[in-house]
């Protein structure tokens, strides 16, 4: 919502960034460690956006700095998931939501096995699993887990099949938890 603030970890080059910012009308802040993806970035923005360099595992930024926080596909690269996870609930306020690639996908097979290829070379793919376990040890309330792109590059069938795919069945391409930080939950309780 405008005037709230949102910050967007491992942007890369801004896409998420941009979108959100244009679509809630927060003031929205992309953190990334590639410089040059950053100026790319910086080039192209279109509003209340902004781009700092800098890693997930330490953000530098206060605690609470920012009403939700997310993460498209970056703890997929990072080499401490947990902490940066840490950092993640630290500097936010309200809500987040984490999104990764998911092993048990036909993603992962078509882009991931054998060490990944193109944008996906190096990616830790997780599972629903994985993804819990994570989320049991860190101060995260009211977890939601979804899945997403099940049958990548395939159109509007594709999006029909995936309107009818059970919940309970996490096997899109990309899995997303969404959730609150521990001291916004015991705020509502």
């Amino acid at each position: 919502t405008p005037g709230s603030s949102l910050l967007d970890i491992g942007c890369g080059t801004g896409h998420f960034t941009r979108l959100f910012a244009r679509d809630t009308g927060a003031m929205a802040v992309g953190l990334d460690p590639n410089e040059a993806w950053l100026s790319y970035a910086r080039a192209r923005a279109v509003g209340a956006e902004h781009y700092v360099v800098g890693l997930a595992e330490s953000l530098p930024f206060p605690d609470c700095s920012f009403d939700l926080s997310v993460s498209v596909t970056a703890l997929c690269f990072v080499r401490d998931p947990e902490r940066a996870l840490r950092e993640l609930l630290r500097v936010t306020r309200r809500r987040f939501a984490v999104g990764v690639l998911n092993r048990h996908s036909w993603l992962y097979f078509q882009k991931g096995v054998g060490g990944g290829s193109g944008g996906y070379e190096g990616a830790h793919w997780h599972t629903a699993g994985e993804l819990r376990a994570l989320f049991a040890t860190l101060p995260a309330r009211n977890l939601t887990l979804r899945t997403a792109v099940l049958l990548p590059q395939a159109g509007a069938w594709a999006r029909a099949i995936e309107s009818c795919w059970p919940r309970w069945i996490p096997a899109g391409g990309f899995l997303a938890v969404a959730g609150d930080p521990a001291s916004v939950a015991a705020q509502r309780a």
